[in-house]
This record gives C-alpha cells, structure tokens and sequence, in this order.
C-alpha cells in the first residue's frame, strides 16, 4: 500500500497516461439491479512510468490487462483501490513504454438508488413497477459506472454497446447502428461518438415511445418519454428544434452530431444534465400538456430545454478545463436561454424576467462566505456545491454586463470565434478573454478578472453635489461589513429620460463627473416656463445609475436622489427593469442595515399600481420576506404590516381577476398566479374563501375550468393555511389529490403547499410525509418548500431527528442541501445560529460544507437586521399608518398620498 501514498489526496490524476478512446460494454440486469462490463481503454503513454491511476468508485475489479505498442500483453503486479481518494492504481513490475497502449478492465456494479452514476429509476406499465437504467454522470460519477479518467479536459472517443432485455430500448450519445437479438438478450451497437469528457456520457435503458421532427439541415430530434405521454413532449421538441436552428447561427458553428435525444425518466435529482447528443430531464421539465401545465410550467420547459440545448456548444463542444471554469458552461448556457426564448417569445419579455437570475446571483454574492466565479474546487465531492448561484446566476449577470459594454454585434461575434478556435477542446476563462480581446481591440482580461477572480461586487455610493456626480464604490456585504474587492465597473446612467444617457468604466474607489453639459442640453429640450433651476437641479430631475440593470452591481443614492427616484416611479417614468432594480437595491440596503425599514416601506408605497410582471413578483417576494421579520421585530404590529401588504396587491388581484380572459398575455398569467397566491399566504379573507370554493370544485370534477393551473397553487395554499390538527379536511383532501394524479408539474405544486399551514402539528405530518415511499426520492425538495414560519422549530426538530436517515439516502445527492436550505434558513437569531453549528460540527462533509457556512450567516444577517429594525423609534406609527392606507385612499380620492408627504425617510 505504500506505492499509492504519492497518489492519495490530490486534486487531479497524475499525467502519465492520456485517454483517447473507450470501447465500452455493458450487461445490465435490470431485475437484479446489477451490471458487468469490459472497458478497453486507448492510451497514449506520455513518460514512462510503472503506475496507471484511473477513477473508480464503487465498483469491483476483477481483471485488468494492458497491451503496448509491442503488442504483448501484461498483467500489473498490484490492482489497489483507495476508496477515499475514489481512484485505482495499477501497479507494473517493468515500466510501460512511451506509446500506444490499451488499458483492458472488467468490472461489475450495483445500480443505485442515489440517482448517480449508472442507477436505477423505477416506472409503471399499468400497475406493474418496472426498473429502467438511468445515468447522470456530472460532475464526477462516472466513475461509478466504468472506470475512466474522471476529469473534463481529458477527452475522448467513445464506443458504447450494451446487452438488455429484447423488449426494452436503450438510448445512448451516439445513433444504434446495429442490433442483434439472440434469445432473451438484445445487444445494441451505438456509433463512435467525437471526443467528449467522461461526464457527458450517457445512457437511458427502458420502455419508453417518442416523437420525431429534423431541423432545416436534416437532425433528427426526437423527445423520449413514458408510454402515452408523447404528446406533452411536442413543445419542448419544437423548442429544441428552434434553439438548434438559432444556435448554429449565433455562434456561426452547426451541431455536430447527426441526433438529439431530450429522454424524461421519472427519477432524476437535476432539472435535466447536458449529455451530448442525448439530454436527460426529469419529467416535469421536459413534459407539459394543457391541463396541468400553468403558464410557468410551460416558460420553464422552455427555458430549460434552450438552456440544454446551449450546452452542445457551450459545454460539450467546448468545455472547461476544470471545474473551476464551471461558469463557462452554466453560465453562458443560461444566458444563451434567454437570448433564444426571448427571440421564439419576445412578449414574454425575457430579458426583464432575467433580473431575477442576476437577483438570485447578488444575493449570494453579498454574503462573506461566497466564493469567485473562477473558484477553487480541491474535493470531489465539494462539487455539488459550485453548481449554484455563483456559477449560474452571477456568471450570467456578468456576460450581460460585458455584452452590455462591448455591444451585441462584438460580442457575438467573439463568441463564434472562440467556439471555432475551441471547438473539440477544453479552456480556461482567459481563453475567452484572450478571444474577444482579439476580436474587440478591447483589453477586457483587467475588466473581467475583477469579477471573475475575486467574490463579491461593489455598491455605487452615488451624490449630486451642485453640478457634480460623485461615485465611490465599496464591497458590498449583507453583514454589513465592508470587504476590500474592487472592480472596473462598466456605470451607465440616465438623466430625467432614457433619450439621456451616459456611461463610463469607474476604474478606481471614487471618481466625479460634471454633468453641466448634461444639464444644458436638458434645458435646450424644455420651454422658458420649464426652464432647470440650476441652483435647485437635484430637486428637478431624477437621475438612475445602472440603467436596465445590465450591471452587476447595487446603487445607493443619497437622499434626494432617492426621492426624485421615488416619484419618478410613482410618475410611470421608469422602466420594469429599472423599478426593479431600484426596488432590488433598496431592499438589499435594508437587509444590510444601510437603510432604515421605514424608507423601504416608504419605498414600497410609491409601487401601489405596479402591474408589470418582474416587478410586482420581486415586490411579493421583499413583502413576503419582510412579514416574517416583522413577526420576530414587532410581533404586535406585524398583523398590521400584513393587512398593508394585502391592500397593496388588491389593486393587482382586481385588475387582474380570477378567470383567464381570452388573449391575454402570458405575462398576465404569471402575475395571477404570483399575486393571488401572495395574498392567500397573506391570510386575505376574500382570497382564501373564493380559493376555497374553487379547490372543492376541482376535488369534486377535475375538468372543471373554475381551476386552471395557473390558479391551482392558490386553492392548495389557501385550503392548507386553513387546515390544523382539529380541522384537517383540507390537508386529506390535498393528500388525496396528490396519490390521484400521475402529472409531476402537478404533484410538485401539491407537494409545496404541505408545509404552509399555520399548525405545526400539520407541518410536521407534511415532512413526515415526503420521507413515505409516496414521494419519490427526487421530489423531496418540493416537500420542503413553504414551510410556515410557525412550523419552523417543529421543521428543525425533524431534520434533527432525521439527520441519519436523510444523510444514508440523499448524502451523495444534489438534493443533500435542500434540507439544509429550506430548514435552517428560516431562523433569525444568534441563538440558532449558535445551535445549527453545534449540531451540525460533528456532522460536516465537503458536499454540505459550503451551504451550511453560508446559511449560518444568513441566519445572523437576519438577526442584525432585527436588532436594527428594533432601533427604529418611529417604524410602529409608520406601519399603524400604512395598515389604514386603503382606507385613506378610498376617504381621500382627490388628495395625492405619497410617502415623501406623511413620512421621512
């Protein structure tokens, strides 16, 4: 065992040896849940060496070879495998030669239940249970499958075949060029594939049916699903059908592969995972037909299916060299899924909806215990924990801003040249870089390696002092502490009208503009009875830095700038995008104690008839975030703040109405389902009861058209909030639909409104419920979604308790960290602060390690925010007021109700 010991604890594989291609063969039994197989593996021996170390993990070798350039074949004199470090080292008595070799294992394995690897997914052919072979190989399992060089950069080709049961399919990267059938087995031939990473194989072994169209240039795509289901697959292959057709365009480069598989499989822990030639979705995702599909159902097929689609180019065609460029591939994949499905959809109005990517990014950036883009990924199984908003969110936020500053056309461009110059290889972030530097004449390395190498972002501390704009930018933390980052920060900003805009990079802490000229033109524009008060300018124009939010960055004006804003938004003057940031920044400043509660609710008032979509759905979410910290700030005037919070969506829910009205907008659909849900949880009498009706209509005849999808999530909240241990009709009701239905869009919607009700005792049966064997392993997460704040300590007395049993079945999945997510980051005080991390010291691994540290922090931010809320001397007279503000408005119609009249911010 001492030869291993140079091996154990490293990050990656030693180089002695390169992969070129695997001839792989697999005998699956799927009634034993078992597999053997022969891996022959080409090599390319670099420096002589007597060690061969591969990847394996959890699978038994029982015979290797290697044959060389010489054509003799030995036999190494040690096969040892080192669990912890989940490699094989081979072990040769003579050296093996610089050359061509082929490295020959057999092995054999069990099909899991881990959704990882070579597992099993379980399915019904009537009331038969069946198991199908599924694979899910990103990051690093495909170790788990065959051994293999587990590493991205190290390409290969494949050729895969595969021995099954004659009456069941087999989908694999490649087109079945031959099958033969011998008595009960079937073994399928599938094509070489072109050089991919290990991590992009895969397979899926079932029953299954399909439909088919080609695209313009003659690929078949095809969508693969449960038997009878074909036709909730028509969308999202006409989906994947478009976003080839304009990918190959943007990035001037066709696919290259003569199919494209989109296969749903009813167990699956991601949304869907970007093999080449052979996409794998969990049904929900992929699948969506008009009865159970609510308008955001169908933008998520659609999205989603864009964004596995970009990955054949950004991602399978080009792929990073390691994972700390896993931003490469997530998020230019999910900025390219905007970019496609606002062109198929362009009412949907998808670049405004994708603020809420770059919200989702800012948040967990603001936080100490983020990490950079560019991060430093040491563990295998610290992995999981990179593929997350960092990654995803932020990487896409700053591809806009860089967009944003280089102009469409350039960046486009760029981009076709980087994917021609890389195509079939592996690159770092500076690769990128060094491309649109080419293609520019742009210096953009200094730009962008402020953002990709550090964590964090600044915000812009914006002051008008006479004809002077003064910026000066600092780290921003939701802790309220101030980092030492900074950055090159591409600032736009517009003055009184988007027809006046300038922008420039701030390079350093602070710099000033003049804005005079701007101001001169301001007034060639207006009439001598309009004419600018120079003296008074900072009381006559509203001024935006950060314009469409196409910066990843937050502003804080100072206080006159701020109202100006206010009105302006109050005025209609603002764009969606540009209400949402200031709304988004505003909150975010609050959190971190930088601006008082009562500005923000001040704030809030100015949106009293917002009715856009973005905007209104990220004003629910701040309301909704803020009731619950006023029950622990104020608990006796929360109620007051929540009836406030209900009479601002009144306007929004009688606008809007129950009822689907013909040729209305997508957008309106969303925005019924998120308002009236909004105000169900909000306990909104009138809400609930008209929900209630509803939902017993539908439990009485599904087709009835009282409860669309769109309006179902509504029914579910308000029958829940309504239920408790002596009164729980409504929870049996819910369960009994949930073992009724057979559609995962609907059964996830049912799944997250179990935990919302008031009752802990109910709370409590709801988590218990999605650990049963009536709730598939993958769709946990949804159990754990809406947990009422009253069944908080009944919720972290369950994970506590299941701790051992959640860790045995989840502890090696994506899914691990949903319990840490939705349960602990409910709190807000130091005393649970304090006891997650005692709980959980002696419970930590890489997978958890990360989320833990960044959900304890959350729960401390929180309590700062409190503290300081609880300073606010005059926040109770403010919220008695704000709890009469409909009551105003109805008494005092000729009279103009702003915040900057009654309050001071």
């Amino acid at each position: 065992m001492d030869q291993i010991e140079q091996f154990k604890s490293q990050t990656r594989l030693p180089t002695f040896a390169i992969p070129k291609h695997y001839d792989l063969k697999l005998k699956i039994n799927l009634s034993a849940c078992t597999f053997e197989g022969i891996v022959d593996i080409t090599l390319d021996i670099v420096e002589e060496t007597k060690f061969l170390v591969l990847n394996v993990l959890e699978l038994t070798v029982s015979e290797v070879t290697f044959k060389g350039s010489d054509h003799q074949e030995v036999c190494p004199s040690d096969v040892l495998v080192e669990k912890d470090d989940e490699i094989l080292v081979l072990v040769f008595n003579g050296g093996l030669a610089v050359g061509e070799g082929i490295l020959g294992i057999k092995f054999s394995g069990v099909l899991n239940e881990h959704m990882k690897g070579l597992y099993r997914s379980t399915y019904y052919v009537g009331e038969k249970k069946k198991n199908m072979a599924v694979t899910q190989f990103a990051a690093v399992e495909t170790r788990r499958c065959f051994p293999c060089w587990d590493e991205p950069a190290l390409k290969a080709t494949f050729k895969i075949t595969v021995e099954v049961p004659p009456e069941l399919m087999a989908l694999s990267n490649m087109p079945v060029i031959e099958e033969k059938i011998n008595g009960d087995v079937k073994t399928i031939y599938f094509d070489k594939s072109p050089l991919m990473s290990c991590y992009l194989v895969a397979l899926v072994i079932g029953e299954l049916d399909h439909i088919e169209e080609r695209t313009s240039d003659g690929t078949i795509v095809r969508v693969y699903c449960s038997l009878g289901k074909t036709d909730s697959g028509r969308f999202a292959l006409k989906i994947a059908i478009k976003s080839l057709e304009i990918y190959k365009n943007f990035f001037s480069m066709p696919y290259p592969l003569p199919k494209l598989d989109l296969a749903s499989v009813p167990d699956f822990a991601a949304g869907a995972m970007e093999n080449y030639g052979l996409i794998i979705y969990r049904e929900q995702d992929l699948l969506c037909d008009e009865f159970h599909s609510s308008a955001s159902n169908k933008q998520r097929v659609a999205v989603v299916a864009a964004h596995e689609v970009g990955h054949m180019w950004y991602g399978d065609l080009v792929t990073m060299e390691w994972w700390t460029d896993i931003w490469l591939n997530e998020g230019f994949a999910t900025w390219v899924s905007y970019l496609a499905v606002d062109t198929f959809f362009p009412e949907w109005k998808m670049w405004d909806q994708f603020l809420a990517e770059t919200a989702d990014g800012l948040k967990l950036d603001a936080l100490e215990e983020s990490h950079p883009i560019e991060v430093e990924v040491c563990h295998p199984r610290s992995l999981d924990e990179v593929f997350d908003a960092i990654s995803y969110n932020k990487g896409c936020g700053v591809i806009r801003m860089l967009q944003g500053y280089l102009g469409h056309d350039t960046f486009q461009r760029s981009l076709a040249s980087y994917m021609k110059r890389y195509a079939w290889k592996s690159t770092k972030t500076k690769d990128l870089w060094d491309v649109i530097n080419e293609e520019s004449g742009i210096d953009v390395n200094n730009l962008m390696n402020t953002w990709t190498k550090q964590k964090g972002y600044p915000v812009l501390y914006v002051k008008l002092e006479d004809h002077t704009l003064e910026f000066n930018q600092s780290h921003f933390l939701s802790s309220g502490s101030h980092g030492d980052g900074q950055w090159i920060v591409p600032v736009t900003i517009c003055f009184g009208s988007y027809s006046t805009c300038k922008s420039f990079l701030l390079e350093t802490k602070s710099e000033k503009m003049d804005i005079s000229d701007i101001l001169s033109s301001l007034d060639d524009h207006t009439s001598s009875a309009e004419k600018i008060n120079r003296e008074k300018v900072h009381e006559q124009i509203w001024i935006k830095v950060n314009v469409e939010q196409t910066g990843f960055y937050r502003v804080k004006y100072d206080d006159i700038l701020a109202t100006q804003l206010k009105k302006a938004i109050k005025a209609g003057y603002l764009s969606p995008s540009d209400r949402f940031g200031v709304l988004d920044d505003s909150y975010a400043l609050s959190e971190a104690c930088e601006l008082p509660l009562s500005a923000l609710l001040s704030l809030i008032v100015a949106y009293a008839k917002e009715l856009d979509y973005i905007v209104l759905s990220r004003l629910i979410e701040i309301c909704s975030i803020i009731a619950n910290i006023s029950k622990d700030a104020f608990p006796n005037s929360s109620d007051k703040l929540i009836c406030f919070f209900n009479n601002l969506l009144s306007f929004s829910a009688e606008k809007l109405g129950w009822d689907l009205v013909s040729g209305e907008s997508h957008l309106n659909s969303l925005l019924r389902s998120e308002v009236l849900t909004a105000l169900a949880m909000f306990g909104h009498n009138e809400t609930q009861n008209e929900a209630t009706k509803r939902f017993h209509a539908f439990v009485e005849d599904r087709n009835t058209s009282l409860l669309p999808p769109d309006t179902r999530r509504v029914a579910y909240v308000a029958v829940m909030k309504n239920t408790t241990a002596t009164n729980r009709t409504g929870f049996e009701s819910v369960l009994n639909l949930y073992r009724d239905m057979d559609v995962g869009q609907e059964k996830s919607r049912l799944l997250r409104t179990m935990a919302c009700s008031s009752d802990p005792n109910i709370v409590l049966e709801a988590l218990n419920f999605s650990l049963s064997s009536e709730v598939r392993e993958q769709d946990v997460i949804f159990g754990l979604r809406g947990i009422s704040f009253e069944g908080r300590e009944v919720a972290w007395c369950w994970l506590k308790e299941n701790w051992d049993l959640i860790w045995k079945r989840w502890g090696s999945s994506l899914i691990i960290t949903n319990f840490i997510r939705d349960i602990v980051s409910l709190f807000s005080s130091e005393e649970m602060a304090e006891e997650v991390e005692a709980f959980f010291e002696t419970r930590i691994s890489p997978s958890i390690a990360r989320t833990l540290k960044q959900k304890i922090e959350q729960i401390r931010i929180k309590a700062r925010w409190i503290k300081n809320i609880k300073k606010e001397s005059d926040l109770e007279e403010l919220v008695d007021k704000l709890a009469q503000w409909d009551k105003f408005n109805q008494n005092h119609s000729g009279e103009s109700f702003t915040p900057t009249k009654l309050f001071v911010a």
